[in-house]
């Protein structure tokens, strides 16, 4: 990239700038999957949305590509961008709590760890991901699953307002009544659509402490339990969730020594109430645990728990599929791979989103299919580049041998980038509508560093 491509860069944006050969250049570049290895001609610090807009601009009129970074949780590496401009939101990650209305306004380079302490000291939460370090953007921006999605919905049905940077740099406030196409759009749309600088959330009741943790099996029990469990989750009421799991134990506190790194199967539970519950006693009460971890906790700190088994800087590989069934076919080859698991961080998780999030219309926001009961997704997981190739086709043949018992796609969120029908099948009959709103607001593809959606 020449030089004289970002000239005028640095003043152009008030925040610092770091550009190919600067001192920081490789840390400020790296990404959380380390088997992405992009140099971007420069990285911008956006502190305020008129940064974000001069960005945009600046980079439109030199002809540079843009990605944006919020949390940089992406395992595809969509936060950046080979020769191109990266917008870096990480400065701005305010979080700001309305008590009263119960609903928070975050920043866009804020992570969810910072909106769930803001939140919890106030009684309630927004639903979210697994991870702390799960930056608020592309969640969001590609719907948002996790712990308490089955009885609160996915963080976009609690989505209400947001501050959007366009293509041309204009600024625009968007909800049910401003620019309402957009607001559709980008409520599962991804970043196809602007920069989203401020997210306002409703909240939802939350207990003080919940009653979570993991309930692992041997994992000759694994096909046994996910037959039982697949039965009888959805059956229960949505305050207790949980997600079934094959994984290794992780190597070391608080899991006992003689555990650890041991093939399991299991189901990590969380009951949003302070006490025990019925359909808890009946879920731990299932077969023979090697292990029953479920204990009051904060939510906070239950977010965050997983966060040191998988920091940034680890190679990964993932698929997602939607499910809505999971017959005994399925389950042999569930079994098959689980115990076929390359490397201890690889994982396949079984996410429920019945309940809440089926309550909304699939045409009523840009996620598409809210017919499916679970989210899958295959990760596999290494911090060792040299089991890059046993990690990913793990993953890949794992998800191509389940794939005739999904629904054929999966969550943006647990893709790695893709292209053609694959991005249509993401956004199934949604696709076309947001096509057409995306050739309204980003008719020249700007904003292309994505899972991405054609201009119509």
């Amino acid at each position: 990239m020449a030089t004289s491509a970002l000239d005028g860069l640095t003043t152009a944006v008030k925040g610092r700038v770091v550009e190919r050969g600067d001192s920081g250049y490789d840390d400020a570049r790296a990404l959380f999957n380390a088997m992405i290895d992009k140099h971007p001609a420069a990285i911008a610090y956006c502190v305020d949305d008129a940064d974000v807009a001069a960005a945009i601009q600046f980079a439109r009129r030199r002809g540079l590509r843009l990605a944006v970074r919020c949390g940089g949780h992406n395992g595809a590496g969509l936060a950046s961008v080979d020769d191109g401009l990266v917008i870096d939101l990480s400065s701005m990650n305010a979080v700001t709590v309305d008590p009263g209305a119960r609903m928070v306004r975050v920043q866009g380079g804020a992570r969810f760890g910072e909106v769930d302490r803001a939140t919890h000291e106030h009684g309630f939460a927004v639903p979210a991901g697994i991870i702390s370090t799960t930056g608020v953007g592309g969640l969001t921006l590609g719907g948002g699953v996790g712990h308490l999605s089955r009885g609160a919905g996915l963080t976009i049905d609690n989505l209400v307002a947001a501050t959007v940077v366009l293509a041309d740099g204009s600024i625009v406030q968007t909800d049910l009544e401003r620019d309402p196409d957009l607001f559709w759009a980008i409520r599962g749309g991804g970043g196809n659509f602007g920069v989203v600088t401020s997210f306002s959330f409703r909240g939802h009741p939350v207990t003080k402490t919940m009653q979570a943790g993991p309930v692992l099996y041997d994992i000759g029990d694994a096909a046994e339990l996910l037959r039982w469990y697949r039965d009888f989750l959805p059956a229960q009421p949505e305050a207790l969730t949980g997600f079934f799991a094959f994984l290794s134990i992780p190597p070391g506190p608080p899991f006992p020594e003689e555990l650890h790194l041991r093939k399991v199967c299991g189901v990590v539970w969380c009951y949003n109430g302070e006490d025990d519950s019925p359909a808890l006693r009946e879920a731990r009460s299932w077969g023979t645990p090697l292990l029953d971890g479920i204990a009051p906790v904060p939510l906070p700190d239950w977010n965050s728990a997983f966060d040191a088994v998988y920091p940034a800087g680890d190679q990964w590989y993932w698929r997602g599929e939607f499910v809505s069934e999971i017959p005994d076919d399925a389950i042999e080859q569930h079994v098959a791979f689980g115990e076929a698991m390359p490397t201890w961080k690889c994982t396949m998780h079984l996410y429920p989103i019945d309940g809440a999030p089926s309550r909304v219309g699939s045409d009523e926001t840009a996620w598409a299919y809210r017919d499916a009961v679970w989210a899958q997704v295959i990760a596999g997981v290494d911090p060792d580049p040299a089991n890059a190739g046993a990690i990913r086709d793990w993953a890949v043949s794992y998800s191509d041998a389940v794939r005739p018992h999904t629904l054929g796609t999966g969550y943006v969120n647990f893709q790695m980038q893709e292209t053609g029908d694959k991005v249509r099948a993401m956004y199934g009959p949604n696709y076309d509508r947001l096509a057409q709103i995306k050739g309204h607001y980003d008719p020249d593809n700007a904003f292309s560093v994505n899972q991405n959606i054609v201009p119509a």
